[in-house]
């Protein structure tokens, strides 16, 4: 009985429960186990059939536990994959409260793509969010704490939401089970709510932009490959062919050029431009055909990786100068080429440059936009692909590593920062060149080549202008400065609604609190004068009292007491 429930158990149970074990062992061990465990987690998952379920009865409810299927199986694989890389990466660090934190983190973002059930789902959905809030505070800033304050308040409350609609959800149909949801009731649009914060739906979003770029160099790394993820995985089991989701992921793809063209803070460029890649993937689901579906997955798959990749670069940066603004770097290819060279390549990828993994999946969502004949939604997602080639293909590698020299000269990162880079940089080269070998583990059927000669010719023909019209802005000074300032968008509502309307409340607290009290001093001065002047011995009401009148107010009073008592 045992031997079944633990086989049944979903892979990433085993980065949960090895964490905290294998982080208090001998450092070099360590690392050792824990590079170890992602390998062993991606090995059970593999070995495992391909339509594997696993249930479980708690207090006469059904809970399926572990759900293994064409579209949780991609995800859990990339999942692995991502954890592997992160904990390489950040191999050379000593802080054991972030290394368990980080494989706890991982685990249960991979055990909650394998939940059959809401309630399951819920409990890694929560487990994920109190496991990353270490990761930014783990920075042990005072930015970093409010920082990840505010991440954790924004990430409990998705999971509540969660939990409320899934409640609602059961009592309209008995069942807890995690499969097309849709917005036809009260309980679903609560859990499409959940998962919109997750996936930063504009409005939503500014949790992500507010904590990654606060998290420790490592922290970052981990953060960007899961909890985004794991709720477009969500949306596409949940609510593939929504329509309403067509506009959201287009708004989310264009808006975050423009705030992360003007940002400074190379970390909180990439957390803008994980929002716009989050943007096709949310197209995707709503387009809901195989064709957007295998898109939207084959796009997470990449898009895990490269991002990784670009913030393993600037966490490099950030590692060996102490700084990722961009108006005090430049130059530093001179210092750190493998880190730059590793940067170009993620560069290149996520602006779905031919050859790279971003080319072969972002194309399969354009094309399944292109094939419902959604014209103005096709130009918009061109026009986003443009500005990502701006902002996070010219403008990360071009401020870090070259632009102006800044002077700075450094050591380049640590070998096992430029292992882990250098291998998801593989990554993105090799899904680019052999794309069938991703398409294969795709949920549907796959009947798609990306490389055909309009295809490749209409993405160049995009890249170039693009690229030229950077040239030309930067060469005639039009292009905005990179100056020392904080860039606000959403979260313009805590930095400076929330306390100018704390503020206004205060001061009128204050002035009623001001006038309450000078009326009370005033009644106090009033009943003094009162009784000077007429309860005083010299005065009428001071002289003696005869017996009967003095009992007549006694008894008076004892009844007005009895009275209000009654």
């Amino acid at each position: 009985m045992i031997d079944v429930f633990v086989s049944g158990l979903p892979p990433g149970v085993l980065l949960i429960v090895a964490a905290i074990p294998a982080v208090l062992l001998p450092h070099r061990l360590s690392q050792a186990v824990m590079m170890a465990l992602p390998i062993v987690g991606l090995a059970h998952l593999l070995q495992m059939p391909a339509d594997f379920s696993y249930s479980i009865e708690v207090f006469d409810y059904t809970l399926q536990i572990t759900r293994i299927d064409g579209l949780s199986r991609v995800f859990g694989i990339v999942f692995h994959i991502a954890a592997f890389l992160g904990v390489l990466y950040a191999s050379h660090q000593k802080d054991r409260l972030q290394a368990a934190a980080a494989l706890i983190y991982a685990g249960a973002a991979i055990a909650a793509v394998f939940a059959g059930d809401l309630m399951t789902l819920f409990v890694w959905w929560e487990l994920t969010a109190v496991s990353s809030v270490f990761l930014v505070w783990a920075s042990r800033t005072e930015a970093a704490l409010k920082a990840g304050q505010r991440y954790l308040i924004i990430q409990v409350m998705s999971g509540l939401l969660l939990l409320a609609g899934a409640i609602l959800l059961y009592r309209d149909s008995g069942t807890l089970a995690f499969e097309h949801i849709g917005l036809e009731s009260a309980g679903g649009w609560l859990v499409f709510l959940s998962f919109g914060i997750k996936a930063a739906f504009p409005l939503l979003h500014g949790w992500m932009k507010d904590a990654y770029p606060e998290a420790t160099v490592t922290g970052t790394v981990f953060l960007s490959g899961f909890t985004t993820k794991l709720a477009i995985y969500a949306l596409a089991r949940g609510y593939a062919g929504t329509d309403i989701l067509i506009p959201i992921g287009v708004t989310m793809t264009a808006f975050p050029i423009f705030f992360a063209v003007i940002e400074n803070d190379l970390r909180r460029v990439l957390s803008y431009s994980l929002n716009n890649q989050l943007g096709f993937m949310v197209v995707g689901v709503g387009v809901g055909t195989e064709l957007a579906l295998n898109g939207t997955v084959a796009h997470v798959f990449a898009h895990v990786i490269y991002k990784a990749l670009l913030f393993m670069a600037m966490g490099a940066v950030l590692f060996r100068t102490g700084t990722i603004k961009a108006s005090e770097l430049g130059g530093l290819y001179k210092s750190m080429p493998w880190t730059a060279f590793f940067c170009i390549i993620g560069s290149l990828s996520i602006s779905g440059f031919p050859l790279t993994s971003g080319f072969v999946s972002k194309s399969m969502v354009l094309s399944a936009v292109g094939h419902e004949h959604l014209l103005i939604i096709s130009m918009v997602l061109l026009f986003a692909s443009a500005g990502v080639l701006d902002h996070s293909g010219i403008k990360i590698p071009f401020f870090s590593f070259f632009a102006h020299d800044s002077g700075i000269r450094v050591k380049e990162a640590p070998i096992n920062m430029r292992l882990a880079m250098g291998i998801a940089a593989a990554f993105c080269i090799g899904i680019g060149v052999f794309p069938e070998y991703l398409y294969a583990i795709l949920p549907y059927p796959v009947e798609y080549s990306p490389y055909t000669v309009s295809h490749v010719v209409t993405v160049l023909q995009l890249l170039l202008f693009a690229a030229l019209a950077f040239v030309v802005l930067w060469k005639t000074g039009l292009y905005p400065p990179e100056l020392r300032s904080v860039i606000l968008d959403i979260d313009w509502t805590w930095r400076r609604l929330l306390p100018a309307a704390w503020s206004g409340v205060s001061e009128v607290w204050l002035m009623g609190q001001r006038w309450f009290l000078g009326t009370a001093d005033r009644s106090r001065l009033a009943v003094l004068d009162f009784t000077r002047a007429h309860l005083s011995p010299w005065t009428r009401f001071g002289e003696p009292w005869p017996t009967g009148v003095t009992a007549m107010w006694a008894a008076v009073l004892l009844f007005a007491y009895l009275l209000l008592s009654f």
